[in-house]
C-alpha cells in the first residue's frame, strides 16, 4: 500500500510540476518565430532551472522532518509533515515563521528532556531572520541585498538544523550525550 501511494504522490507532483511549467513556457513561447527547437530549449531551460531550485528545497524539508523525527512525539510543536505545506505559493511566506517557531520549541524541549545543553529555543534567531529578510527581499533595490541575506541565512540554518538533528541522533549513554561519567569529589582529608 505504502508503494502505491508514493506512486501516485510522485504521479501528482509531475502533474504539478508540468502545470506550474506550462504558462512559463507559454509566455516564452509567444516570441518565438513558431519555431518547435526553440520552443523546445526554452522549455527545457525553465525546466533544469526549476529542478536546480527544486532540489535543494527537497533536501532541506527532509533535513526538517528528519529533525521533527529524531523529536519523540510529547515534544513536537508539530508533526514532521508539516514542513512540506512550505511547497504551496504565498501560504509559505507565513509557514515558514510557524515552522521556524515550532522547530525551535521542539528542539528546546528534546534537548531539556535528554539533558543536552543547548541554547534555549535552538535556530530560532538564525531561522527567524531568514524569515523576515526573505520578506523584505520584496523591497524595490533593497530586496537583491535582503533576498542575498536570506539565502545565506537559509543555507546557515539549514546546516544548523542538521547539526541539531546528528546530535540527536547521536546514541544515549547512561552519562548523557558523549559518554563522560561524572567525576567524584574529592575526597576530604
Amino acid at each position: 500500500m505504502k508503494s502505491h501511494q508514493r506512486t501516485t504522490r510522485w504521479l501528482i507532483g509531475f502533474f504539478l510540476l508540468v502545470a506550474m511549467l506550462l504558462p512559463i513556457h507559454s509566455a516564452f513561447a509567444q516570441f518565438d518565430d513558431n519555431s518547435a527547437a526553440q520552443g523546445m530549449l526554452i522549455f527545457l531551460v525553465t525546466l533544469v532551472v526549476f529542478a536546480i531550485i527544486l532540489i535543494p528545497a527537497i533536501f532541506y524539508l527532509l533535513t526538517l522532518q528528519k529533525a521533527l523525527n529524531r523529536c519523540s512525539p510529547e515534544n513536537r510543536a508539530m508533526t514532521p509533515g508539516m514542513v512540506w505545506l512550505l511547497f504551496i505559493p504565498f501560504f509559505s511566506i507565513v509557514w515558514h515563521f510557524i515552522v521556524v517557531l515550532n522547530m525551535a520549541k521542539s528542539l528546546d524541549a528534546e534537548f531539556k528532556k535528554r539533558g543536552i545543553p543547548e541554547e534555549p529555543e535552538p535556530g530560532k534567531s538564525l531561522g527567524l531572520t531568514m524569515c523576515i529578510l526573505g520578506c523584505c527581499g520584496i523591497i524595490p533595490i533593497l530586496g537583491v541585498l535582503c533576498s542575498l541575506g536570506a539565502l545565506g541565512c537559509w543555507i546557515a540554518y539549514w546546516v544548523k538544523i542538521a547539526g541539531f538533528s546528528n546530535k540527536l541522533a547521536m546514541p544515549m549513554s547512561p552519562w548523557g550525550v558523549g559518554g563522560i561519567p561524572p567525576t567524584a569529589p574529592a575526597p576530604l582529608a
